[in-house]
C-alpha cells in the first residue's frame, strides 16, 4: 500500500471511530488502538507533507499560533437574533398570530436554548470547509482553525450526507471542562473565568488553535440550510443531521421535541424550568419554532428575526442572603481573591455558603459591606456572585468595607500594579500560603506529576517542617517520612519512588513546575524549545524574550523577575542538583536546508502554522518571532500583514511563499 492510500485509511478510520467514541459515546476500539493509528497517521503527514489535509483527524489538536486576523465573510443567509418572550401568555400570543397565518395547520419543534455561541459551518464535498461566527448577522468571522478542534465537530461527514451544505447551531462549555479550565488558570496564577458563555466565546477568538483544543468546547448542530424543496421540515433536518454525523439535541432526552399543539409546547417548558438545573451544560430558555418548512415561507421574517421562531427566556436565579463577612485567599502566585462568606441560601439547586467578589473594584462597584442582605446570582454561572445589595435593610450605622491592606496569611503589606484589577502579596518567599501552594502545582499532573503529593499531604510535610520549597522534595527520606500520622511504609515508598520518577520529566514541564507569574504551559513549551536550556533563558535579555510570538511585555518581565531574585536562583540550583531535566531534548533533524538559517513564519497556510515551524527545526533551521537584520527567510502565508512584508523588503530579507519553502527544503 502507498503512504497516500495509507493515509486516506487512516483518515477514514480515525473519522469513523471519533464520530462513535464523541458523538454516539458508543467506542468501538480501546483508546490505546486509537492514539496508534492516530500516531501513525501523524508521522506519515510529517515524512509526506504534500499530502497535507486541513480536515485530518490530526488538525484535532490545534497548532500554537492560528491566523492573527480573523476573516470577514458574509454568511450565505442572514442569521437573525430570536424575539423573546417571559412568560406562557406571551408565548400563547405567538402561538395565536402564528395559528392565524397558517390556518391552524402547523405544529411545533421545541428545543433547549443553548447559552453559547452561534456557529455557521459550511461543508463542500463533505469536507468542512468553513465555520462562521455570528457577527452582525450579515457577516461573521471565519474561525475554521479553532472549530477543527472542537471533537463533536465532524471534518468529513458520512456517504449519504448531501455534498454541499450549511448547518447551524451552538458552541458551548460545559461545566466540568469550565471548571478543570478555570483550576488550571488559577493554579497557573491566572484569575478565574467568570461563566461559560463568555469563555466559550473568548475561546474560539484565540490565536492559539491548541489552546482552544485543550478547553473542552462541545456543540450542539441543528438548523440544516439545504436547497428550497430538500427539507420539508425541521424536525426532518436534526433527524437527517444525526444520521450524517452531526451532534443534535436528539443526544439528549427531551432536548427535542416535535409537538402538535400548544399544550406541548407549554409541557416542555415547564419540564426544562426545573429539570434543567440537573444538565451539564449552561441553557437560559427554550427556543420554539413552526416545523414546517412551507409554514415558515409563509410566516417570513422580520429585519431581525423569523416570525416563525420564538425564545423563551427562563429567569436567572436569585436569592437573598445575608453576608456575614469578607474573607481573604491567597494564591501560589500571590494573587488576593476577597470571598463573601454568606447565610446558606439554596440558588440554582445548589446550596450557596460562599461567593466571589473579584477583586477591590468590584466590592467598591457594589458598595457590598459585612451585614448586608445582599442578591446572589448562579444562573449559567459555577461560582456564584454578589450582583447587588438590599439596601433597605443595610444595618444601622454600617460603614463601607476597607479592602485588605495586609496578605491574611503572613501579613505582608499587599502590593497592587497600575494595569493589574488585583492585589498581591509581595512576599513570595517566606508566605506560607504561597508556598503550599507552589509546591502542590509543582507536583501537580501537567507539571511533575508526583503521585501521592496532593494538598493534605503538602499541609502535612509543612506542619512537620520537612518541607519549606519544591528543592525540599528531594532531601525527604524514609525514615523522617516515617515520622508523620498515617504514613507507612508503604504510602512513603511509593511517595519517594514518584519524587524519583519527576527527575526525568521533560524540561519544558519542569519549567512550567517552577510556577513562574504568567507562564503556563504553552509558554513553557514554547520557552523551553526556543532556548534549549535554563542557562540561556536565564541569561536571556528582554528584548530577546519578545522575540517569541507567545511572548508580550507582561510575561517577559516575569521571566526577567524570577531569575533576578536570588532566593528562586537558589531554589533552582538546588532542583539542578537534584538531577531534574533542566536542557530540552531536541528533535533530530530530518534535513539540513536550513542549518544556521534564521526564519519567520507569518500568515496563514494551507497547513497549520505549527506544521510549518516543525519543518523548519526539522531542517536545521531556527525560528524567530520578528523581522530583523539577522532573518534570512520570511515565510509567507496568506493575509500576512504588509508591514511586515515591507521591514523584510527594507531588511533585505529572501520571502518564499509555502509552495517555494516545501520546494526550498525538499531539494
Amino acid at each position: 500500500m502507498s503512504a497516500a492510500d495509507r493515509i486516506e485509511e487512516l483518515r477514514r478510520a480515525l473519522h469513523k471511530h471519533n464520530h462513535q467514541y464523541y458523538v454516539l459515546a458508543a467506542p468501538t476500539i480501546s483508546d490505546r488502538a486509537f492514539d496508534e493509528m492516530l500516531r501513525e497517521l501523524e508521522s506519515l503527514e510529517r515524512a509526506h507533507p504534500e499530502f497535507n489535509d486541513p480536515n485530518s483527524p490530526t488538525k484535532r489538536v490545534g497548532s500554537d499560533l492560528a491566523s492573527q486576523d480573523f476573516a470577514k465573510v458574509a454568511h450565505s443567509l442572514p442569521m437573525l437574533s430570536l424575539s423573546n418572550s417571559y412568560n406562557a401568555e406571551e408565548v400563547q400570543e405567538w402561538a395565536d398570530r402564528v395559528y392565524r397565518e397558517t390556518a391552524g395547520e402547523c405544529s411545533f419543534t421545541c428545543e433547549l436554548k443553548y447559552d453559547g455561541v452561534a456557529i455557521a459551518l459550511q461543508y463542500r464535498n463533505r469536507k468542512l470547509f468553513r465555520a462562521l461566527t455570528r457577527g452582525d448577522g450579515a457577516t461573521g468571522e471565519d474561525i475554521t482553525d479553532n472549530v477543527r478542534t472542537i471533537r463533536t465537530i465532524p471534518l468529513a461527514l458520512s456517504e449519504d450526507a448531501p455534498e454541499d451544505l450549511e448547518i447551524r447551531g451552538e458552541i458551548i462549555l460545559p461545566f466540568a471542562a469550565f471548571e478543570a479550565l478555570n483550576a488550571r488558570v488559577v493554579a497557573e496564577g491566572r484569575n478565574a473565568f467568570v461563566n461559560p458563555r463568555n469563555t466559550a466565546a473568548g475561546s474560539l477568538k484565540l490565536h492559539d488553535s491548541s489552546e482552544v483544543a485543550r478547553r473542552g468546547l462541545d456543540c450542539f448542530l441543528y438548523g440544516v440550510e439545504l436547497e428550497e424543496g430538500q427539507l420539508d421540515s425541521h424536525s426532518q433536518g436534526v433527524r437527517s443531521a444525526a444520521e450524517w454525523g452531526f451532534k443534535t439535541p436528539l443526544a439528549l432526552k427531551r432536548a427535542f421535541e416535535h409537538v402538535r399543539n400548544v399544550e406541548g409546547v407549554m409541557d416542555f417548558l415547564v419540564h426544562w424550568d426545573k429539570a434543567r438545573h440537573s444538565l451539564p451544560f449552561a441553557i437560559d430558555g427554550v427556543v420554539i419554532k413552526v416545523d414546517e418548512t412551507l409554514h415558515r415561507r409563509t410566516l417570513g421574517s422580520t429585519a431581525k428575526a423569523p416570525r416563525w421562531a420564538l425564545a423563551y427566556k427562563f429567569e436567572t436565579e436569585q436569592g437573598l442572603t445575608r453576608l456575614l463577612r469578607i474573607d481573604y485567599q491567597v494564591g501560589r502566585t500571590g494573587g488576593i481573591t476577597p470571598v463573601a462568606r454568606l447565610e446558606p441560601v439554596f440558588v440554582a439547586g445548589t446550596t450557596v455558603q460562599n461567593a466571589s467578589l473579584h477583586n477591590a473594584d468590584q466590592i467598591a462597584l457594589l458598595d457590598v459591606r459585612e451585614g448586608d442582605l445582599v442578591r446572589i446570582e448562579k444562573g449559567g454561572e459555577i461560582i456564584p456572585k454578589v450582583v447587588g445589595v438590599v439596601l433597605e435593610e443595610r444595618p444601622a450605622g454600617s460603614t463601607p468595607h476597607a479592602y485588605a491592606s495586609l496578605c491574611p496569611d503572613c501579613g505582608s503589606k499587599l502590593e497592587r500594579a497600575e494595569e493589574e484589577a488585583r492585589h498581591y502579596c509581595p512576599n513570595a518567599l517566606g508566605c506560607p500560603e504561597q508556598i503550599k501552594g507552589r509546591i502542590e502545582h509543582f507536583a501537580s499532573r501537567k507539571a511533575l506529576n508526583i503521585d501521592g503529593l496532593g494538598d493534605k499531604s503538602v499541609a502535612q510535610l509543612w506542619s512537620a517542617g520537612l518541607v519549606r520549597n519544591p528543592a525540599d522534595l528531594y532531601d525527604l527520606t524514609l525514615p523522617s517520612l516515617l515520622t508523620l500520622d498515617r504514613m507507612a511504609e508503604t504510602k512513603a515508598g511509593n511517595l519517594l519512588s514518584g519524587i524519583e520518577k519527576s527527575k526525568s520529566i521533560s524540561f519544558e514541564r519542569v519549567l512550567f513546575a517552577l510556577g513562574i507569574r504568567h507562564v503556563g504551559e504553552t509558554v513553557a513549551k514554547r520557552l523551553a524549545r526556543h532556548f534549549g536550556n535554563l542557562d540561556a533563558l536565564q541569561a536571556a535579555s528582554r528584548t530577546s524574550l519578545l522575540e517569541l510570538d507567545v511572548v508580550g511585555p507582561v510575561i517577559a518581565d516575569a521571566v526577567i523577575a524570577f531569575f533576578a531574585d536570588a532566593g528562586h536562583v537558589l531554589h533552582v540550583n538546588r532542583l539542578r542538583e537534584a538531577g531534574l531535566q533542566f536542557e530540552a531534548v531536541k528533535e533530530a533533524p530530518t534535513g539540513n536546508a536550513l542549518i544556521g538559517k534564521r526564519c519567520v513564519v507569518s500568515g496563514v497556510f494551507s497547513m497549520p502554522r505549527d506544521q510549518i515551524k516543525r519543518l523548519v527545526e526539522q531542517n536545521g533551521g531556527k525560528l524567530s518571532g520578528s523581522v530583523s537584520g539577522s532573518t534570512d527567510f520570511l515565510i509567507a502565508g496568506d493575509k500576512m500583514g504588509p508591514a511586515k512584508r515591507a521591514k523584510a523588503d527594507r531588511a533585505g530579507v529572501r520571502i518564499l511563499t509555502e509552495n517555494e519553502f516545501i520546494e526550498f527544503i525538499s531539494r
